[in-house]
């Protein structure tokens, strides 16, 4: 069975047995804040549980290392969207120990492309082009640092509003602690 047939037959059951029910909630988070997190897959249910979150409590977006890459790239959209259209006015970014944003080796990642298929002239057109691919997918060496650098993209961001309040938190994915690396209402208080 693959997993699309898998998770398609899950899917019927789910709907048949009305299981949906208890995930009811609108389009606007209940607490409203917005995360920006790490897609890693083991802060899947353990960041919402060591946040005291509940479905319809946030809106939360995932990338590779929670990690700002451009200022008007998707990550700052999605984030703007929820802050003028959804009712959201505190952004969290949550980092996490030992993600593999810290140690990604950019060159493996371009030549498992090349060994599942891809041309390696469209490096160099890319390369041509203005892209680079070593600064593109290259991650950080030191999360806290990372999260300060995209708090402070977000929080600097000319079309954020100053009453805001942008947080940096770090999760250990082991246990679930979380440690404040930027307090946004220290900002904004001092402001």
């Amino acid at each position: 069975m693959t997993s699309l047939s898998e998770i398609m037959s899950y899917n019927q059951a789910f709907v048949e047995e009305k299981k949906y029910e208890e995930f009811a909630t609108t389009k606007f988070p209940n607490k409203r804040i917005v995360i920006l997190t790490c897609m890693d897959t083991r802060l899947i249910e353990l960041l919402p549980k060591a946040m005291n979150l509940k479905n319809g409590d946030a809106k939360i977006i995932k990338s590779a290392g929670a990690i700002i890459t451009h200022p008007f790239g998707g990550l700052m959209r999605s984030i703007l969207v929820a802050v003028y259209e959804l009712q959201a006015d505190e952004v969290y970014v949550i980092g996490h120990h030992d993600c593999g944003m810290s140690s990604i080796d950019t060159s493996h990642v371009v030549d498992s492309m090349i060994e599942r298929g891809i041309d390696p002239a469209i490096f160099k057109t890319l390369e041509y082009s203005g892209i680079d691919m070593e600064a593109w997918l290259h991650g950080f060496s030191d999360v806290t640092e990372s999260v300060k650098k995209s708090v402070d993209a977000i929080k600097n961001h000319p079309l954020i509003p100053e009453d805001v309040n942008v947080h940096g938190l770090v999760i250990d994915p082991a246990n679930g602690k979380l440690d404040v690396i930027e307090n946004g209402y220290d900002v904004v208080e001092k402001a």
